[in-house]
């Protein structure tokens, strides 16, 4: 018999269904939304509020993705935690907090972004081979040389070592269509089992990227300044992430954090001792970072576009409740919202 948590933890998994046509729909309310906007602001309201409920059911259907599949504690609290706070921003704007087209804007631009490359190989592709490739030269500038394969190439030469049933059949024949090319590190220790480490997309920074590129478009400022607010963050970004994937890929195929490791395979719900060192360097270190990371970016592109502040002021309102001022207490010269009432009235730009 069923209990009630395995029966919850079933309805998230079932609902991870919905979430890639559930993301179209989302980017194209949104899009739709924002496009109206520019004629009749109203309307548009409506439209985005109802997007930002469409995205709240979006973050709900990623919670057992992230939580239980990718085993991400912060990426599954954050999916979790975004559920009510984009119900919450959908509330605030069909309420009149008008400064929140700015935010929906942004948004629709992330999806426009990233979503063809989740879609088109023939855009996935060549992203994924270039940040393998230079994940390569810059583990060959530390002194390593790991065997970079494909998928299937990787995946045959330990095949005896899997159980060809069930979900790991499915997972090998999707990852097969999905990377059949040349982005797995293969490391192979004398006396061990192999491992290997695979550059999917979210291993490219795309998300990362998809988000300032959304805050720098979806702003009111001349284009000089979104340009160098673009350079101070786009390509930074892709250069951590570089080091990110350096970082974790001879971490893990090498083995070199495996502490505490009766603790960590208990905390993350594996029987492989060797998961450890990418557990902790992955889930831990390396999202931990990262977090800081885009902080410290969200800090450059403020320094370069003021008007970003607009949308960081909307997050901390509807994370706290209180209204900032954050212009003023970085004493930025810039207005973070120079638009008139008059041009905010008519939806205007």
């Amino acid at each position: 018999m069923t209990g009630p948590v395995e029966a919850a933890l079933g309805a998230f998994a079932a609902l991870g269904a919905l979430s890639d046509p559930l993301a179209w729909l989302v980017v194209g309310a949104f899009v739709g939304g924002s496009l109206l906007e520019l004629r009749a602001r109203e309307p548009a309201r409506y439209v985005l509020a109802a997007a930002w409920l469409l995205f709240a059911l979006f973050w709900l259907t990623l919670v057992h993705h992230f939580a239980f599949e990718q085993r991400s504690l912060i990426e599954g609290v954050g999916s979790l935690a975004a559920v009510p706070l984009s119900a919450y921003v959908g509330l605030l704007l069909y309420r009149g907090r008008d400064s929140l087209f700015v935010l929906s804007r942004a948004v629709g631009v992330m999806g426009v972004v990233f979503m063809p490359f989740e879609a088109l190989a023939v855009l996935r592709r060549p992203l994924i081979r270039t940040v393998t490739m230079q994940t390569e030269f810059l583990m060959a500038l530390l002194g390593q040389d790991p065997t970079v394969l494909t998928w299937t190439e990787a995946t045959g030469r330990i095949a005896a070592q899997y159980d060809w049933s069930g979900a790991r059949a499915r997972a090998f024949r999707d990852g097969a269509g999905y990377y059949d090319y040349r982005n797995t590190f293969f490391f192979l220790r004398e006396g061990t089992d192999p491992i290997t480490y695979t550059i999917q997309l979210a291993c490219t920074g795309l998300g990362s990227m998809a988000i300032f590129a959304g805050l720098i478009a979806a702003v009111r400022a001349p284009l000089r300044r979104k340009l160098r607010a673009f350079t101070v963050s786009v390509p930074v970004i892709y250069a951590l992430n570089l080091v990110r994937n350096v970082f974790i890929g001879l971490t893990f195929g090498q083995q070199r954090l495996q502490v505490l490791v009766p603790e960590v395979m208990a905390l993350f719900g594996t029987s492989d001792p060797r998961m450890v060192s990418y557990f902790l360097a992955d889930r831990v270190l390396a999202q931990s970072l990262s977090v800081l990371a885009l902080v410290a970016v969200t800090w450059l592109v403020v320094r370069e576009l003021p008007e970003v502040l607009t949308v960081v002021e909307d997050l901390l309102y509807v994370l706290t409740g209180s209204e900032y001022d954050l212009g003023a207490a970085l004493d930025e010269g810039v207005d973070p919202d120079p638009e008139p009432a008059a041009v905010h009235a008519d939806g205007g730009d």
